[in-house]
Order: C-alpha cells, then sequence, then structure tokens
C-alpha cells in the first residue's frame, strides 16, 4: 500500500474525506464501543491508525481482549485478515509461505504467498515481542515500508495496518526496533469492578450474536488513508511543534522522522469527527506515543496541558476529554524513574545544571498529574515523593 502522497488516486475521484471519517466512526467503530465495554480507548486508537495507515500495539495481560478486539474489527471490514501467534521458534514460511516447490524444480526461489501475510490487508501479531532473528528483518520491511523482500523477490504489500500485542515491553535493542515501528501504544487491563457487570452481560450477548456483515471495504479505506493529505494542518502547526519540544524536553525520544510521521495521527483524528480541517483537540493521539509505561502519566499531563482548552470545542474527538483519573501506580514509577535519574547526576558542571532543569520540568508534569489522583491515600503517598524531589532538585514546586 503506498502512502497517502504517493496515491494513484486523485482527489477528485474520492468521496469527501469527511463522509468516509463519519462512516468508519459510525459503520465501525461505534458498534464494536457497544459491543466491548469498556474498550473505547483502544477502539478509537485503531480506528487512528487504521485512517493514518500507521501501526498500532497493544500492551496488556492475557485475557483483556486484545485479539478479540482486533478480530472484531476485522469482521467490520471487507478486508484480507491475518493473524498468528508467535513464538521464539516461529519460521517465516509461517508468516510469508513456503518456497513455490514447482517454481523451484525451475530454479526460481518464489515464496507461494496465498493466504499468508504477503496477501492480507488486515494483520494482527499476537506476542509480537517473541519475534526471532529470522523472521525479524523481514518484519520490520513489513512494518516500516510495507514491503515483502525474501532474498531477490520483493513485492509491495496491500496491507492497511498492522496490529502486534504482547504483555511486556521490548528489552533488548533488536526488538526495540521492532517496537519503534508501532507509532500508537496503548495498554489494555482489565476493566473496573463497576464496569464488570456490563462486561459480563455483553460477553454473553457477544457470544450469540449473529455473524457481522462488514461495513467497509479495504478501498474504502485506502480512499480514507488518500484523503490524509489534503487536511489542513496549519491551524496546529504552532500548537504541535511546541508540544514535541516539550516531549524533548521531557526526556521522550522523538526523532525527526517520527515528529513527522505523528502528524498523519492528528490528521486522521480530523478525519474521523468528520473535519478536512485540524484543531487543537486531536493533539489527544500524542498520549499514545511512549516508549515505556512511566512515560505514560507524563505524555497524558504534557498534552492535556496543550489541549485543555480546546477539548471541548465542536466537532473534538471524543477522547481529547481524556481520563476521569490519573493512574496512581504509573505516577509512582515515574517518580522512582526521576529519583533515579537525580542520584545519577554528576556533581557540579553546566550538564548537571541542564539535567537538574530537565528533571524540574518532567516532575512538574507529574505533580500536575498527582492532583487528580482520585485514592485520596496514593495522593498523599505521591504527594509526599514529589515534594522530596523538589527539594532534591532544588527548586520550588510551580
Amino acid at each position: 500500500m503506498n502512502a497517502p502522497a504517493q496515491s494513484s488516486l486523485s482527489a477528485a475521484a474520492l468521496p469527501a474525506a469527511p463522509a468516509l471519517g463519519r462512516r468508519l466512526d459510525e459503520l465501525v467503530l461505534q458498534p464494536l464501543k457497544r459491543a466491548f465495554v469498556g474498550k473505547d480507548e483502544i477502539i478509537d486508537l485503531l480506528g487512528v491508525c487504521l485512517a493514518a495507515g500507521e501501526n498500532c500495539f497493544l500492551l496488556g495481560p492475557p485475557g483483556t481482549a486484545k485479539s478479540a478486539l482486533v478480530h472484531g474489527l476485522a469482521r467490520r471490514l471487507d478486508a484480507r485478515g491475518f493473524d498468528y501467534l508467535l513464538t521464539r521458534f516461529t519460521e517465516p514460511s509461517e508468516l510469508f509461505g513456503p518456497f513455490d516447490l514447482r517454481r523451484l524444480r525451475e530454479g526460481d526461489l518464489v515464496t507461494n504467498t496465498e493466504g499468508m501475510l504477503p496477501e492480507a490487508e488486515l494483520v494482527f501479531l499476537d506476542e509480537l515481542l517473541n519475534a526471532n532473528s529470522a523472521i525479524l528483518n523481514s518484519l520490520l520491511m513489513v512494518l516500516n515500508e510495507k514491503v515483502f523482500r525474501r532474498g531477490r523477490e520483493q513485492r509491495a504489500l496491500p496491507v492497511l495496518m498492522v496490529v502486534g500485542a504482547s504483555n511486556r515491553l521490548p528489552e533488548d535493542e533488536a526488538l526495540q526496533a521492532l517496537f519503534d515501528r508501532f507509532l500508537v501504544r496503548v495498554r489494555s487491563g482489565n476493566v473496573g469492578d463497576e464496569q464488570l457487570p456490563a462486561v459480563l452481560a455483553a460477553g454473553w450477548m457477544l457470544e450469540q450474536a449473529a455473524p457481522v456483515a462488514p461495513k467497509m471495504s479495504a478501498g474504502d479505506i485506502r480512499a480514507l488513508q488518500a484523503q490524509l493529505r489534503g487536511v489542513d494542518l496549519a491551524p496546529v502547526a504552532a500548537g504541535y511543534l511546541d508540544v514535541i519540544r516539550r516531549m524533548r524536553r521531557a526526556g521522550l525520544a522523538v526523532s525527526d522522522r517520527r515528529a513527522v510521521r505523528l502528524q498523519r495521527l492528528v490528521a486522521a483524528s480530523a478525519l474521523l469527527c468528520g473535519r478536512s480541517v485540524a484543531q487543537t483537540s486531536d493533539l489527544w493521539v500524542l498520549r499514545y506515543t511512549w516508549d515505556t509505561e512511566e512515560q505514560a502519566e507524563v505524555l497524558t499531563a504534557l498534552v492535556d496541558a496543550a489541549i485543555s482548552q480546546a477539548a471541548q470545542a465542536p466537532q473534538s474527538h471524543p477522547q481529547a476529554a481524556g481520563a476521569a483519573s490519573p493512574d496512581a501506580a504509573a505516577l509512582a514509577r515515574e517518580l522512582a524513574a526521576i529519583g533515579d535519574a537525580l542520584a545519577a547526576i554528576p556533581a557540579g558542571g553546566a550538564d548537571a545544571d541542564a539535567e537538574r532543569a530537565r528533571l524540574r520540568d518532567r516532575l512538574g508534569l507529574v505533580a500536575g498529574r498527582v492532583q487528580w489522583v482520585a485514592d485520596v491515600a496514593a495522593r498523599g503517598h505521591l504527594d509526599g515523593e514529589t515534594a522530596r524531589l523538589w527539594t532534591g532538585l532544588g527548586g520550588d514546586p510551580p
């Protein structure tokens, strides 16, 4: 699949961008939300990634509906699918297909890809981080360039989106490169006790539900992706640039390449809201570009501060309003990481002063989120840790 800027479809030949975006939301995403209780955030992000032609990574323990959500999305799209559970022993042929024996007898190394990943339009790779070195390079090309290469064989892939899932984050450098190809990262957990009755009822209905008829075709999604280039990003250019700079100052690694690609998510958010002009609230998607769980709350605080005045604007995406209460455990991990970074600062020097300033910025973002923790005891503990770190950094709370 070509990127929108390279599409051979002319703008005049495509349906209106807002119409396609609203169709995806109304016919595919909203019914999926009704079927899966407490999963609106993940479903909205799957929709954004599908519209943007970007890959999505789901992090969470078994039994939290990661694969069910992707399968539910696939059933509502008339698109070829492929899903596979990776293990340490998965071989390339299990994903890409075996060599064509007939052609091999003739001296040609050609892969028989029928029914395999190279022919799929929606791909789900469960336990993604079990990928071994034998398939790693091929997967990297699929994710980054949407190209399949095996020996001298090379072909462009029709894939619209790849979804990866795992119950852990990468620990070694090779897998970090694979993880980096997923622009959006979102956690999938068990729902709270208050939502459990609704989950049980919805799950029972899902077991007995009739097959779902596809509501949009792969061609519709390609047309929507091609409309990304028509979204006007000028109204959010200054705000977007400010957020990227603040992300870098807070210690989040945002390469130039990633900063460019993240704009696709902003444009996709606008399309799903029925707009061809981006607005500040569309920056909500940047919350989900963290590399570690500790960064998630900092990133949320940073983005929410940037869009707080615009989250209720007309035609804003519903996710722009954010979550009701921050994750106290994630805040505690981030405070611990700041403490470790503070302890590692060498005494004296301009570099030490710069690092302290960076940590003060980072702590200020966390401190703002702490005040919204619902549990009083947890909030009190986090306040104490925050005050201790302010003292260690030689500064006063903002």
